[in-house]
């Protein structure tokens, strides 16, 4: 059973491997596993997943960091969603035995399992807009790909799951640099970023913050893959 695994940013894929692929490109990390940087938003993720599947992947994860939209979510938790929500309230069960089998698997990390994750077409940045989804949707958290992906999944009919794990809490303000800097493709413009800082100076406590949630994000992926990663290599 091959895996193919979609993360949209560099930094969530190197929690997976220390190979650099370019975004859009799928690569073998192991006999039966292959990922692929998409860039954020649902268009790359879709685009990513379809390259996968091309590729040889059986079956699907969404994989990388998530705005908390419940106050009970900090940084550094992990989701195991069952239910994914669109940007138009359709609601997408994506219960199966392999999230069972990964729910059992990762229990040592205490991860939010019977929880909804929202997807937002576009990027969410006040605290006052996630409380709004929280209250809308009743989702615990937020992406911009699961959903692409999970739809992909299941028009050829196969099995999904979305690991994500928390970055920036309900209660935060993403700082404006980070909408600034996110281009078209999906990526994140370092110079676009220093330059709005430059103009902005005031962000750079939010934004520094922002860099530590993240952190701690990346450190509970880095925990969640060196234990079901083995489990799952031929």
């Amino acid at each position: 059973m091959i895996t193919g695994i979609i993360a949209a940013l560099p930094e969530e894929l190197s929690t997976l491997t220390s190979a650099k692929p370019k975004k859009g490109c799928c690569h073998v990390i192991a006999e039966n596993i292959l990922i692929i940087q998409s860039g954020a938003g649902p268009k790359n993720a879709k685009q990513a997943a379809e390259q996968l599947l091309d590729q040889g992947a059986e079956r699907l994860i969404s994989w990388g960091c998530a705005a908390a939209l419940a106050p009970g979510l900090r940084p550094g938790n992990l989701t195991l969603p069952e239910q994914l929500i669109s940007d138009d309230l359709e609601s997408i069960d994506i219960r199966s035995p392999w999230l069972a089998e990964m729910q059992t698997l990762l229990n040592p990390l205490n991860p939010f399992a019977h929880i909804s994750l929202a997807s937002s077409n576009t990027l969410v940045t006040t605290s006052k807009d996630k409380q709004e989804l929280h209250r809308k949707t009743g989702a615990a958290a937020l992406d911009m790909e699961s959903v692409a992906i999970a739809k992909v999944a299941k028009a050829r009919r196969i099995d999904f799951l979305a690991i994500r794990s928390i970055a920036d809490p309900a209660d935060m303000s993403l700082p404006k640099a980070v909408a600034h800097a996110l281009d078209q493709d999906g990526e994140v413009n370092i110079a676009k970023l220093l330059n709005h800082l430059i103009k902005h100076p005031l962000e750079l406590p939010s934004l520094i913050q922002l860099g530590r949630h993240f952190h701690a994000s990346q450190k509970t992926l880095k925990q969640a893959a060196s234990i079901w990663l083995p489990s799952i290599v031929n």
